[in-house]
C-alpha cells in the first residue's frame, strides 16, 4: 500500500491535536507516532545531535536514515531547539504552550531545570495534557537509568525467559519500551477525553517498570497467588500443555493446544489416537504433570515430516500450529492474509519513499494516515507552527538525558 503526503486523505480522529514531542529513543517516539498516524500534529523537538537513534547505524533504510529511528518517527515534523540558549528555550517554551499534549522522557528534574515542567506550564495553559515517561517513576526511582534491558532484568521478565538450563534471557526486542509507549498513548487519550468534559488537562505518568509488571499478567498473578517464583520453561507454557515448539525434519513448529478437543485432534493427525485416551494425558492438568514424556512422544512422530506438511495437516484439523518464521516470512504471511503489514510513505515532493510497518489499529471511518516519512534532522525549521507564536528554528542542547 502506498501513501503520499497530500491533503486528500480523510480526516483523522486526532486532527486539531498538537503534540510537542520532547521525547527520544523508543517509548516516547513510539507513542507520538501512534498519535500522529491518527491525525495529531506532532512536532519533534530535537537537541543539536538529534534523537539518539539517528546515530544508531547500521542498518539504514532506503534513504540512508537509521532504520531504528525510521521505525518510530513517521508523520512528524522535526525542529531543533537549544535549551541552553535564550532563544532556543523561548522557542521550545512557545511550542509547549501552543500544544494540546506535551510528552517527555528526560530524567526527573531536567524539565524543571528549564521551566518546562508540568507545574510551570500548567499554570499558564491549564488545558495542557503533560505526559512524562520514566524508567522507575518520579519518586524513589528518579535517579535510576531507564534502559529496557535493565528493566527486563530487575522487573522479572528475564527470570521467566529462556530455557531451564540457560542463563536468564532478554526478549529479542525492546518490548518494555513498546509496552510503555502504548500505555502513554492510552493515558494521553484518556486525559484528552477528560479534558473534553472538564476543559482542563492533567499530568500523565507512565514508567517502564510498572508497564512491565502489568505486562507480566499471568506470571505476576501466579506469584501473588502462590508466593512461588515462576521458572524459565523455554518455549513451554506454565499452565497449558502441549503449548511449545517441537522439532520436525527441518524447521521447528509451534503447537498451541488449549483444549482437550484440540489435543484429541492433534493425536489423530499425528497417527497417535491412543494418546487421547491415555490417562496421563486425559486433561490439561494431566498433560502438564507429564509434559516431558508427552513432548518426547509427540516429537518422535513430528520428526518424520517437514514442518510445512505438519502445519498444513494440523491447520486442516483446526489445531493451532505454525512454523517458527523469520521476520521476513512473518511479513509474507501477514500479506497473504490480507493484513497489508507494510506501507510505502512518500513525502510531498515525491523525493523520499519510506517502507514502514503499518499501524496495527484499524478504524472503519477514520483510519491511520501516512502523510510524512520520518523527518530529516531539523527538516521543518522555520515552519509556521502557530499564528500566535514565533516559528521554532534553533537548536536544543541537552546533556542531562
Amino acid at each position: 500500500m502506498s501513501w503520499s503526503a497530500d491533503a486528500s486523505q480523510p480526516a483523522g480522529p486526532l486532527d486539531g491535536i498538537r503534540v510537542a514531542d520532547f521525547s527520544r529513543v523508543l517509548a516516547g517516539p513510539f507513542a507520538t507516532m501512534m498519535l500522529a498516524d491518527f491525525g495529531a500534529d506532532v512536532i519533534k523537538i530535537e537537541h543539536p545531535l538529534g534523537d539518539d537513534t539517528r546515530a544508531w547505524v547500521p542498518p539504514v533504510d532506503e534513504n540512508g536514515m537509521g532504520s531504528y529511528f525510521a521505525s518510530v518517527n513517521r508523520n512528524k515534523r522535526s525542529v531543533v531547539c537549544d535549551l541552553g540558549t535564550e532563544r532556543g528555550l523561548a522557542e521550545a517554551r512557545a511550542l509547549a504552550l501552543d500544544a494540546d499534549v506535551l510528552i517527555e522522557n528526560f530524567r526527573p528534574g531536567v524539565m524543571e531545570q528549564y521551566g518546562l515542567d508540568y507545574g510551570t506550564l500548567q499554570a499558564e495553559r491549564p488545558e495542557l495534557v503533560y505526559c512524562s515517561i520514566t524508567g522507575f517513576g518520579r519518586a524513589g526511582g528518579a535517579a535510576l537509568p531507564g534502559y529496557d534491558l535493565l528493566v527486563q532484568a530487575v522487573g522479572g521478565l528475564m527470570s521467566v525467559t529462556g530455557s531451564p538450563d540457560s542463563e536468564p534471557s532478554k526478549v529479542g526486542v525492546a518490548l518494555v519500551d513498546v509496552l510503555t509507549g502504548q500505555n502513554a498513548v492510552i493515558g494521553i487519550l484518556a486525559a484528552l477525553r477528560a479534558r473534553d468534559q472538564t476543559g482542563r488537562g492533567q499530568r500523565v505518568d507512565v514508567n517502564l517498570l510498572s508497564s512491565l509488571l502489568t505486562g507480566l499478567v499471568n506470571q505476576a498473578s501466579s506469584t501473588l497467588a502462590t508466593g512461588v517464583a515462576p521458572q524459565r520453561l523455554g518455549n513451554a507454557h506454565p499452565s497449558i500443555a502441549p503449548y511449545e515448539t517441537f522439532r520436525t525434519v527441518d524447521d521447528p513448529i509451534a503447537i498451541a493446544v488449549g483444549t482437550d478437543k484440540q489435543f484429541s485432534a492433534l493425536a489423530q493427525v499425528l497417527g497417535l489416537p491412543e494418546l487421547s485416551v491415555d490417562t496421563r494425558f486425559g486433561c490439561n492438568a494431566d498433560r502438564l504433570a507429564h509434559r516431558a514424556v508427552l513432548k518426547e512422544l509427540l516429537e518422535a512422530r513430528l520428526a518424520t515430516r517437514p514442518a510445512a506438511e505438519w502445519t498444513t495437516l494440523l491447520a486442516a484439523a483446526r489445531v493451532p500450529a505454525g512454523k517458527v518464521n523469520s521476520i521476513a516470512e512473518a511479513l509474507e504471511l501477514a500479506t497473504e492474509l490480507g493484513l497489508a503489514p507494510v506501507v510505502s510513505v512518500t513525502d510531498a515532493a515525491g523525493s523520499r519513499v519510506s517502507q514502514q510497518i503499518a499501524n496495527p489499529i484499524s478504524l472503519s471511518d477514520t483510519p491511520a494516515r501516512y502523510l510524512r516519512p520520518p523527518p530529516l534532522f531539523g527538516e521543518h525549521a522555520g515552519a509556521t507552527f502557530s499564528h500566535s507564536q514565533p516559528p521554532a528554528s534553533a537548536l536544543l542542547k541537552e546533556d542531562d538525558s
